[in-house]
């Protein structure tokens, strides 16, 4: 099966969340990927991050890690120990590109740092994707997804104006490694095209930043300060989530032009009250839009969303469910149509759907194959790929090295 990334290699250090969905996506386009862990410092993902499967901990049970790290196999070695920190410089040899994710300087600190590593392999490829970037006076502080999203101001935009801001948890996670795939593919190309490897220094919170232009614009030009609006916008009325028919289903619709609000009011039975001034103009909508909402939550559930999602979609109002898992993956004609999930089979977690990537490639097939146990592919990685010994490797066992 011919795959898109076929033939490159990934040293893949990183951990959590983003570094590893950055790494995912490359081997699920078919991209070669070693992820290197150890038993006594696993990816936290593996350990402490559910659900669990039958809730028992385990570091091969875990929803999440077995979830962002499709496709990779795993070398467990103690990178504290001298003959494993040249272990990992043998794998960083044979790879073309290495990424990492810790906080800035964790990887200098632990003489794997791109100064040290262009001097074995002049020519690799390292993403650096930290919090904060490698520079600047707060470039070594540590944390999640859920701290970036309050520092980099999403998280004082979440939530409704009368209360505090909500916590969304990790959203920053998955939007810095869209910026990472685009950079490794650029990179690639550089180095085709030069024969040089690079260094890239990204930084979380700046990507972040970017998702936030307009409000910042706004800012800069109106002295406007962006707050939280609950499910609310300033250009569509009505905009939210109504609850329908059923135990906790919710429909959620924007109106956005005049054309789409007399098409919504068709849609809903043309009700007396949708045609009196109140409502007449998105002004007016927006002055009285508690009441409007009330009215318009009246007739929403007495019918079940996916009915109210395809009477709006079809009168021309943007319209969608608010799916649970369940939907998702069992009802949903969409995803089905599109083959979305694909089968795996797991050791100790047993069959378990996980999605493909979101793309389709009208000549090349994905390579979507379930995530590693800790320590898998000790062998195969120090024998076939570094070329080691029997010798060799049992010096790493009773050394400690392998894990």
């Amino acid at each position: 099966m011919e795959t898109i990334l076929q033939g490159v290699k990934v040293a893949d250090f990183s951990w959590a969340y983003v570094g590893p969905l950055t790494a995912k996506t490359l081997a699920d386009c078919g991209a070669h990927v070693i992820k290197i862990e150890g038993r006594n410092r696993p990816d936290v993902e593996r350990a402490s991050v559910p659900p669990f499967k039958d809730n028992i901990l385990g570091l091969n049970r875990g929803g999440h890690f077995n979830s962002v790290n499709t496709g990779k196999q795993s070398l467990a070695i103690n990178l504290a120990h001298p003959k494993g920190k040249d272990v990992a410089k043998r794998l960083v040899v044979w790879a073309d590109v290495v990424v990492e994710n810790f906080s800035g300087g964790t990887m200098e600190r632990i003489g794997l740092g791109y100064d040290v590593l262009k001097q074995i392999k002049p020519d690799i490829i390292m993403l650096s994707s930290s919090m904060q970037g490698q520079t600047g006076p707060d470039a070594t502080r540590a944390g999640f997804g859920q701290h970036l999203t309050s520092f980099s101001g999403i998280g004082n935009l979440v939530g409704w104006p009368d209360r505090d801001p909500a916590q969304i948890g990790y959203y920053t996670d998955f939007i810095a490694p869209h910026f990472n795939i685009t950079l490794i593919a650029a990179a690639l190309v550089y180095r085709r095209r030069t024969g040089k490897g690079i260094y890239i220094d990204a930084s979380q919170f700046e990507d972040c930043v970017h998702f936030l232009g307009p409000l910042l614009l706004d800012y800069q030009v109106n002295g406007r300060v962006a707050g939280r609006m609950g499910n609310r916008s300033s250009t569509a009325c009505p905009h939210g989530a109504f609850r329908c028919q059923g135990d906790d289903r919710w429909c959620a619709f924007a109106v956005q032009t005049e054309a789409q609000w007399q098409a919504f009011c068709v849609a809903i039975g043309d009700p007396a009250w949708a045609r009196t001034s109140r409502f007449a103009t998105l002004r007016n909508r927006k002055e009285n839009e508690d009441e409007m909402e009330r009215l318009i939550e009246c007739w929403t559930v007495e019918r079940q969303a996916e009915d109210v999602m395809l009477l709006l979609q079809k009168a021309g109002v943007p319209a969608g469910v608010l799916q649970t898992g369940e939907d998702l993956l069992e009802r949903d004609p969409q995803m089905k149509a599109r083959h979305f999930y694909r089968e795996l089979d797991h050791p100790e977690v047993g069959g378990y759907r996980s999605p493909r990537p979101p793309y389709l490639f009208s000549r090349c097939d994905f390579d979507v194959r379930r995530a590693p146990l800790i320590g898998e592919h000790n062998e195969y990685v120090l024998k076939e790929l570094l070329g080691m010994s029997d010798e060799e490797i049992a010096e790493l066992v009773v050394a400690g090295v392998l894990e």
